[in-house]
């Protein structure tokens, strides 16, 4: 939950031609272009369907697919910032990469959330309406942005009172370790994200194997959500390698050390791009009620519904 796509943008630190440098820029813009158009469409089918937005389900998912193109849209203009301006100013950079960290570190906490959801779903039918209600999904995603900004908004308070206030005023290349130099930031953070792995990865496991145990004996729902959980985890897994982003950047620097550039910029599409397009394949696509809707819209009739 790293802000990996964030530092990965420093592989400029080892020059590209200018040719490369443009044809990566492009591959980035495209393929972000490509997510949000996609995530656009779903957002949009959302908000016209009645169906769609009184469902807590719905609910987390645009939460999550909104979180995920926020996500997307910063760090490629991070990703371009880096190969163009290369050096902004710190407080501008501060407002980029708290956001980043905001959406980036919400994206574990949204999925835990709808994995609780599959299993009240499955496991406690009864109580469902009773305990999924649209305010108390609502209140759920407040308490994740709470969690996240008080997480990340420690960074900002420490670096005020460790830099002078001329620190904020200069000019810098756009990363994490840049505007936020103190060296407790990287050890408050591995304390808090080892709490956030602890909790997001007891959830995912817990309903998978209530969920998985409820398949055994129960409906096709069942089995879907079964399912459903484990795209989750593929998702989280793909979304916590920015935890090992260090270790990961180290190794492929020593497989790779005439092509730098090249596999930081693949780490980059696989770690940091790849992740935010499987929001779309769990629900736009797999959700039958969803791609109905979804396949009206793209081809132009919507007027029908």
């Amino acid at each position: 939950m790293d802000v990996s796509s964030v530092n990965t943008t420093g592989i400029v630190g080892y020059a590209d031609s200018f040719s490369k440098a443009v044809t990566k820029n492009v591959i980035v813009v495209l393929i972000g272009i490509s997510i949000t158009y996609i995530n656009a469409s779903l957002i949009h089918t959302f908000s016209k369907h009645q169906i769609f937005y009184t469902n807590p389900r719905y609910i987390l998912f645009i939460h999550l697919v909104t979180n995920d193109m926020i996500q997307v849209s910063l760090t490629i203009i991070l990703f371009v910032i880096s190969f163009t301006i290369y050096r902004i100013n710190v407080s501008v950079c501060c407002v980029f990469i708290l956001l980043a960290l905001f959406t980036t570190e919400n994206t574990p906490l949204n999925l835990a959330c709808m994995a609780v959801e599959c299993y009240i779903a499955v496991c406690i039918p009864l109580r469902y309406v009773q305990i999924c209600t649209i305010k108390r999904t609502l209140m759920l995603i407040a308490l994740t942005w709470t969690t996240t900004m008080l997480s990340v908004m420690s960074d900002l308070f420490i670096t005020l009172t460790t830099q002078p206030l001329d620190f904020f005023h200069s000019q810098v290349f756009c990363l994490r370790r840049n505007v936020f130099p103190s060296p407790l930031i990287p050890k408050k953070r591995d304390i808090t994200y080892s709490v956030f792995l602890v909790i997001v990865w007891g959830t995912i496991l817990y309903t998978y194997f209530r969920i998985l145990f409820a398949a055994k004996t129960a409906s096709k729902d069942a089995k879907k959500a079964r399912n459903t959980i484990i795209l989750h985890v593929f998702q989280l897994l793909l979304c916590m390698a920015t935890y090992v982003a260090p270790q990961l950047l180290d190794i492929l620097q020593q497989w790779f050390p005439k092509n730098r550039t090249d596999s930081l910029f693949a780490y980059y599409i696989i770690v940091q791009i790849l992740p935010r397009s499987v929001s779309p394949i769990i629900y736009g696509i797999r959700d039958n009620t969803f791609r109905k809707y979804l396949k009206r819209y793209l081809f132009c009739k919507d007027s029908i519904l």
